[in-house]
């Protein structure tokens, strides 16, 4: 019976990473390679390992499989000790990626502390195009098939490339083999790792960002109050502008609520754009529930490349734009009264995420969005 469920749980494993191998299609043609090579990976996986598990369990059925014995306990805390003290930045994570400890070098390199990482992916913090390839790898680890290297991109600074390492190890505390992922700067591996004190301290950066908000604000008011009145598109539409590109990389602007239709979308990439301008509101979770409940949303690395649809071409829209991080806001007057359109914001790679405060700014400009829309 043990061997039967743990053949379940690596099909349903292989069944979940051919599904991001495929949602992967849409990236750049640079990082095409590394997804082929994944999907090959996988096929072959599925070809070597799991029809002989299959026929050898419908032959025989269900094995039974003995436990290893436990480690013993000074190893485990000397293993643990070494762990959060090695100065290289180290992760363990288990064969679906999710991080079972991070140790204090990882924390100030990946700039996540060790308790929101902890019970995450860790293709949370990559870059879209290197998820799917980073759980294969990390699932062959896991499996027992070797160690493996290969470079990724952080989603916090998407253009320096990172080499991780990943090597499986077993705890004796754990009833399966787990993964131990050293990440390093790819160049020569010897840039220094920002630990203790030598983290950058606070400086001016928060009060600029304030100050930037402050701005926004005022500029949108008076984009609005020089709005022609009667037009809830145009309205739209010059908020959207003000929006755009000192606020947000995309801004994906929809009016109405029980029927959506796209009002404009601004962006980096006109190809992109003409394609996310095509896609019908109705297929992007995100907004629909903005619009029927009146609830916003604020993502941070969003993990479902699928949560605001696929675009005009059929690939998903965070995977297009590359989004980092994202705001969906209603637009209602006053709580109470009907929603007349939803904002939506991207920021791609290489720009800090949205903020709680920024959220709050957005929040309040989209009632005024509502309010000039339906003078």
């Amino acid at each position: 019976m043990a061997r039967t469920e743990e053949f379940g749980e690596e099909l349903a494993d292989f069944v979940r990473r051919i599904g991001e191998l495929k949602a992967a299609r849409s990236v750049p043609a640079d990082d095409l390679p590394a997804v082929l090579d994944a999907a090959l990976f996988e096929l072959d996986h599925a070809v070597a390992k799991l029809w002989p598990w299959y026929e050898q369990l419908t032959a025989e059925g269900s094995g039974s499989g003995g436990r290893p014995a436990a480690a013993d306990r000074q190893e485990l805390q000397l293993l643990r000790a070494v762990f959060q003290r090695l100065p290289l930045p180290v992760a363990l994570v288990d064969r679906e990626c999710v991080v079972r400890r991070l140790n204090f070098a990882a924390t100030n390199f990946t700039g996540v502390r060790a308790g929101y990482a902890s019970g995450r992916p860790l293709t949370g913090l990559l870059a879209h195009a290197d998820r799917a390839a980073f759980r294969s790898q990390v699932a062959a680890v896991a499996r027992g098939e070797g160690d493996r290297g290969m470079t990724v991109h952080l989603q916090q600074s998407a253009h320096e490339p990172v080499r991780a390492t990943l090597t499986g190890l077993r705890p004796g505390n754990e009833p399966r083999t787990t993964v131990l992922v050293l990440l390093q700067p790819a160049d020569d591996g010897s840039a220094p790792v920002r630990h203790g004190e030598d983290a950058p301290v606070p400086d001016l950066a928060e009060t600029s960002r304030h100050q930037v908000v402050v701005d926004l604000l005022d500029a949108m008011s008076r984009e609005l109050l020089g709005a022609p009145a009667g037009d809830p598109s145009e309205v739209l539409r010059r908020a959207a502008r003000v929006l755009h590109a000192r606020f947000a990389d995309w801004v994906v602007a929809d009016a109405g609520a029980a029927r959506l239709t796209r009002a404009c979308v601004l962006g980096a990439d006109d190809a992109t754009a003409r394609d996310i301008a095509a896609q019908d509101p109705a297929t992007a979770p995100l907004v629909v529930e903005a619009a029927r409940g009146g609830a916003p949303a604020l993502l941070v690395r969003p993990e479902d490349p699928l949560a605001l649809g696929p675009d005009a071409s059929g690939a998903p829209v965070l995977v297009r734009a590359d989004v980092t991080s994202l705001l969906c806001v209603p637009l209602i007057p006053s709580p109470g009264e009907p929603v007349q359109g939803v904002l939506t914001l991207f920021r791609s790679a290489g720009r800090p995420a949205f903020s709680m405060a920024e959220a709050q700014a957005l929040d309040v400009m989209s009632r005024h969005i509502a309010l000039a829309m339906g003078r």
